[in-house]
């Protein structure tokens, strides 16, 4: 759209008087558009205040949660991650299918009688065996029928006898198939399992580990050697054999790890350093130990001391530390005993003393209970 603006007349003639001066006004300065009317100049720059615009109720915006996860494009689980080692999920423990002991008594037993009548068909049965059963006798040789009933039977027997396996407290069975993991046995007793199931025995009482001198730092950053106390337990019979090769061994790991970023109470510390150097042990080993199916229930040092080449140097410092410890404790005792004599004599009016006197009594009374402090402790 185009805008042409009307010329403006060079000249105006000038009034004569203030009726014609009132009479005679300029022309208005105009817009002229192609398909509207004209529009003045003047009434685009008004300067009479606007109007505020009126307050509009906006009702609240409801964002529909994306299938992939969040409102913003991302999967909820690349926002919260797992803190610990990455495990397969699905690698997660399960029961496994087995049958009580008596199922697979009674196959072996059905199967041993199967062979036996099958070789007393066919007419191989011992004769002391056919003589203490009471059969009689018969002659024959082994066809196909026999064969394949004393392949039956045998199967049977095998797979009833060689599935038979005793469940104890505390202990655990991991099944594979191929390399495939199909289940847990917990259960105690005689079972009856698979016999084509490869079976993994897993500890899972209550158990405790005592390592070897581990090198640590205190707060100060000096060398240390600690001897760290684990109670544990496997949770997760499925990762921890499955999912880690030496589940022991990670552990041992988890707790060096630990050591490292963790600092431990020098020797010698309170009671509440100690507390708190184990509570932060025990949530670190814990956090890394248990997504591998490892759970933790106390990291605790068990000796801490300092290590060879800071050892005779950290004893010295203690005991300087110690002696200036126990000095200044003397020397404040003395000063009391110094402070509240010179007190009483002054208060009871016993001695009557200038300032010089008073520093001179004051010398003499600590050089004499230094002097019986040295030797009551000698």
């Amino acid at each position: 759209m185009t805008t042409t603006t009307s010329p403006v007349p060079e000249h105006v003639p000038e009034s004569e008087g203030p009726a014609d001066s009132a009479a005679a006004v300029r022309p208005a300065r105009l817009i002229h558009t192609e398909s509207t009317t004209e529009i003045p100049v003047h009434l685009l720059f008004r300067d009479d205040p606007v109007p505020a615009p009126a307050a509009v109720k906006l009702r609240p915006a409801v964002v529909a949660r994306r299938p992939d996860g969040g409102p913003d494009g991302r999967a909820a689980g690349a926002r919260a991650r797992p803190a610990g080692p990455g495990v397969d999920p699905a690698l997660v423990e399960r029961p496994a299918r087995v049958l009580p002991g008596i199922a697979g008594v009674l196959a072996g037993v059905c199967g041993a009688a199967g062979c036996a009548a099958t070789a007393w068909w066919a007419g191989v049965l011992p004769p002391l065996a056919v003589e203490a059963l009471g059969l009689s006798d018969r002659a024959g040789a082994l066809g196909s029928a026999q064969w394949a009933a004393f392949a039956g039977a045998g199967a049977l027997g095998l797979f009833g006898f060689g599935g038979l396996a005793r469940g104890r407290t505390g202990r655990a069975w991991v099944l594979g198939l191929f390399g495939r993991y199909r289940g847990t046995v917990r259960r105690t007793g005689l079972l009856w399992v698979n016999p084509l199931l490869l079976r993994r025995r897993v500890d899972v009482r209550l158990r405790h580990w005592r390592g070897e001198p581990m090198p640590a730092a205190d707060h100060s950053g000096v060398a240390l050697r600690v001897v760290m106390l684990v109670v544990w337990r496997v949770r997760d019979t499925a990762r921890a054999t499955l999912g880690l090769e030496d589940h022991e061994g990670y552990l041992r790991a988890c707790v060096e790890a630990a050591l490292l970023r963790v600092p431990v109470a020098a020797p010698g510390a309170g009671r509440g350093a100690v507390q708190a150097t184990q509570d932060a042990l025990t949530r670190l080993v814990a956090a890394d130990a248990g997504p591998v199916g490892v759970e933790v229930f106390a990291v605790r040092p068990l000796r801490v001391e300092y290590a060879p080449e800071v050892a005779a140097a950290m004893h010295r410092r203690r005991i300087a530390a110690l002696d200036a410890q126990h000095r200044a404790s003397v020397l404040s005792s003395v000063v009391d005993s110094v402070e509240d004599t010179v007190t009483r004599l002054t208060m009871r009016g016993l001695v009557n003393l200038d300032d010089y006197e008073r520093k001179v009594l004051v010398k003499d009374l600590t050089v004499a209970f230094c002097a019986g402090r040295g030797e009551n402790g000698a």
